[in-house]
């Protein structure tokens, strides 16, 4: 039997489990994955391994969002303000990013992935800065799932960030303040040319948004759940795109 006779056949199971029309599921999914250490004391195992296992939804997760041809997904792997954490568990995670960027760079290619990073890029071990640029640069032209990943990332700075940049193109004339819109400050994103998210999950029960994705998610369904990233299985996504399904969504008017 042929990959794509397979992909095909695999693709059709995963809709037929999930049983929501493809015009009612999210386009964008973001994730907030919370939990991997509460998920790893809950073991008796140390905090790293709540985080190496988080890799493996990682991997459930995005293989599962090509099947059920969402066109985007948003991890938000490091916050800006993860930097606090105890500098084993900073060097554990950045050894993590580089070995799944080499690791899965097959799996990406194999599976029409195109990924990005979104994020600053001061702090980041250049080794591991290479491998992610690699594998950006090799899944450049891939026309399958967006893979987005939010490293080292805040939406307040963000935020700071964009308006630096126009600032700056006010002052040399490039724009002027009318020229300030809600569209111009899209436009200087780091998201620039991705669409908003539609669905926002968070794991591990908290109801807050940590900073992700602040301007881009003020229309965005939120949907949580108490389960920690790790233990985020195929079933969960679907959950979570069939309550979103069944969302009246009124952007601020009325359905009639």
């Amino acid at each position: 039997m042929s990959d794509s006779t397979n992909a095909t056949r695999t693709k059709r199971d995963a809709e037929e489990q999930l049983g929501v029309a493809a015009e009612l599921r999210p386009r964008h999914v973001a994730i907030i994955m919370d939990g991997n250490g509460r998920w790893a004391s809950r073991q008796d195992l140390p905090r790293v391994m709540g985080h190496r296992r988080g890799v493996t939804s990682v991997r459930r997760t995005v293989e599962e969002c090509t099947r059920l041809d969402i066109a985007q997904l948003t991890l938000f792997c490091l916050s800006s303000e993860n930097w606090k954490r105890p500098q084993d568990e900073l060097d554990f995670l950045m050894h993590l990013l580089e070995q799944y960027m080499i690791e899965e760079r097959d799996t990406i290619m194999r599976q029409n992935v195109s990924v990005q990073v979104i994020g600053r890029r001061d702090g980041i071990p250049a080794r591991v800065l290479a491998e992610m640029d690699k594998t950006i640069e090799l899944s450049a032209d891939n026309t399958g799932t967006r893979l987005c990943l939010a490293i080292n990332y805040g939406g307040r700075a963000e935020l700071v960030d964009a308006v630096r940049v126009i600032a700056g193109k006010v002052e040399t004339g490039e724009m002027t303040r009318s020229d300030i819109t809600e569209n111009s400050i899209t436009e200087h994103l780091y998201t620039a040319g991705m669409p908003d998210p539609d669905l926002l999950v968070r794991t591990a029960g908290e109801m807050r948004v940590s900073n992700f994705l602040l301007w881009q998610i003020s229309y965005t369904e939120l949907w949580v759940t108490d389960r920690c990233w790790p233990d985020f299985t195929e079933p969960c996504l679907h959950e979570a795109i069939t309550a979103y399904a069944n969302r009246d969504r009124r952007f601020g008017g009325l359905n009639q």
